[in-house]
């Protein structure tokens, strides 16, 4: 069958279960967009405000299904605003396949209008990327970028393509099928099994990595069969279940006490697809150096990148796992687990329940909420309140930026992940600053009918950097201290959604009492003091040694 390459595009995509796609067309995307036109009814494309708000749109959706996102741009300007997006989603390992339009063949390289070279640009941060030039290249092109996203460590893709290649005509087989080989697990279950069956203080912790490759259920089977606590890592978050005993929370620079403080005190650490980032770790030569490290991931770069682990086991951790939990016999350490669970009572809340405080503010929506709700956040301290209070008890529930810190990106991820669950209700928690990114996207939120519950924990700064202004650049608050007078409630009914500003629990039991829509965005605008700080904290560079509780 002889097809166009845009119409070859749109076979592919289709073959490739992307029903779903984000995106924003122009000039050098033309004839993709009249093959979406003409296939509406096979795949239905989303366009919202602004081309990185398209990337975390794909990154949300592509979190929840766990299938690769899509993303379209045109060339240009176009292309280089998902450049934030793709940097995201390469941080955090998310499959998204990026698809950009370029001049014709014979403009490529003469500055021709809004060409640039987005190969090149977008290289660094991504597993792979192509410039097609002709249409017989796509359909084997298209095929290889699915299986490259989603395999090993799942990560973007980008595929820019010509006009020439767009407009061109070349056979179409539609039987194109790659799949990469997965790696192995080195030979080295032994000798980490003889690790875990010496050790009288083990401690799990736990990364994206276990969601990636679905092993939830095996790491909690670990923990049970050699009484080891569970410390997670930001993306590793929904994993376990919160409401299980020996889940301590979130380790690293705003993790939980019981978390970093058993983490310290182990003998063995089983680390189990993380990546060890500095905010993770701190100090590095204080960080795991009484502790025998077994690190477990699917990407051989990471073994010893950061930590110098004894035992590297390289390959997919739920394979791996299996083989663990196939030889190990049950070992309980009720010593080791008693002096943990007085660990975990420091955690406890001392506020008290009425305050206006974000923590209350978190734990309030979080019980009127189901556990299956999608729960996206921005990056600040509210991303911090969220992980340390919200308590999920289901995985892939948690829509962050974790690697990048994109302030931004909560709103375009929290409607990739709404449409993905179907268009339920979904909660995004985000800062004044972080919403004042990209709340442009607001308009795509009320087109679609999207019911997504926006908590903005307005403080009238720029939180978490002004905490770090505060406690080690003896409070010279520059240019944090925001004076801006947005009104969120009348700017969100302006795009056509409503909203309330909120000052007191009381005032937030009543919005939850009179209830949501259920077919656009709602803003709960709720003003809390600029000068709460997010505790525990480990000081940059600091240890366990360290840790700062109030």
């Amino acid at each position: 069958m002889i097809l166009s390459g845009a119409q070859i595009l749109i076979e592919e995509l289709v073959r490739h279960n992307a029903d779903i796609v984000f995106g924003y067309p122009g000039g050098a995307v033309l004839d993709i967009y009249d093959e979406l036109y003409k296939n509406s009814d096979r795949i239905q494309h989303i366009i919202t405000a602004h081309e990185q708000g398209a990337a975390h749109a794909a990154d949300g959706y592509a979190r929840v299904t766990g299938k690769p996102g899509v993303v379209i741009a045109t060339s240009g300007p176009g292309a280089t605003n998902l450049v934030t997006g793709i940097a995201n989603a390469y941080l955090d390992s998310v499959p998204l396949v990026a698809i950009t339009g370029n001049v014709a063949v014979p403009l490529l390289g003469r500055d021709s209008f809004q060409e640039v070279d987005i190969v090149g640009i977008t290289q660094p941060i991504v597993k792979h990327s192509y410039i097609v030039r002709e249409p017989e290249d796509l359909e084997y092109i298209v095929n290889e970028a699915f299986a490259i996203a989603s395999s090993g460590r799942k990560g973007p893709v980008l595929i820019d393509i010509s006009k020439t290649a767009q407009r061109g005509k070349s056979e179409y087989h539609g039987n194109c099928n790659i799949s990469l080989k997965k790696k192995k697990a080195l030979p080295d279950i032994e000798k980490a099994l003889k690790a875990i069956e010496s050790s009288e203080r083990p401690f799990i912790y736990c990364g994206g990595g276990v969601l990636a490759s679905d092993a939830c259920e095996e790491v909690l089977e670990l923990s049970k069969r050699i009484s080891a606590p569970i410390g997670l890592s930001i993306m590793g978050l929904t994993a376990i279940p919160s409401s299980y005993e020996l889940n301590l929370g979130v380790c690293g620079m705003h993790g939980k006490y019981a978390s970093n403080i058993a983490q310290s005190d182990a003998d063995l650490m089983i680390a189990i697809g993380v990546r060890f980032s500095d905010r993770a770790t701190g100090n590095i030569a204080e960080y795991a150096k009484n502790c025998t490290v077994i690190h477990i991931d699917i990407d051989e770069a990471e073994l010893g990148k950061n930590v110098n682990s004894i035992i590297d086991l390289c390959g997919d951790a739920k394979q791996i796992l299996k083989e663990f939990l196939a030889l190990l016999k049950s070992s309980q350490k009720p010593n080791w687990i008693n002096r943990v669970l007085c660990y975990k009572q420091t955690d406890k809340p001392v506020s008290a329940e009425g305050e206006f405080l974000p923590e209350n503010i978190i734990k309030f929506i979080r019980e009127k909420s189901d556990p299956e709700t999608i729960v996206a956040t921005d990056v600040g301290q509210h991303q911090m309140w969220v992980m340390q209070h919200y308590g999920f008890l289901k995985p892939h529930k948690f829509l962050t930026s974790g690697g990048l810190g994109t302030m931004g990106y909560g709103l375009g991820a929290a409607i990739g992940g709404c449409i993905a669950n179907n268009k339920k209700r979904t909660l995004l928690f985000t800062g004044d600053g972080s919403f004042g990114m990209n709340l442009n996207e607001l308009a795509t939120a009320v087109t679609q009918k999207l019911p997504i519950l926006i908590i903005i924990i307005n403080n009238g700064v720029l939180g978490m950097v002004r905490q770090w202004q505060s406690m080690f650049y003896d409070s010279r608050y520059s240019h944090t201290t925001l004076n801006r007078k947005t009104d969120f409630v009348k700017l969100t009914r302006a795009f056509g959604g409503e909203g309330k500003t909120i000052y007191s629990i009381d005032q937030l039991k009543e919005a939850f009492q009179e209830g949501f829509p259920d077919d656009m965005p709602f803003v709960l605008d709720c003003r809390t003091d600029m000068d709460i700080k997010v505790f525990p904290m480990i000081p940059p560079q600091g240890s366990v040694k360290n840790i700062l509780v109030k």
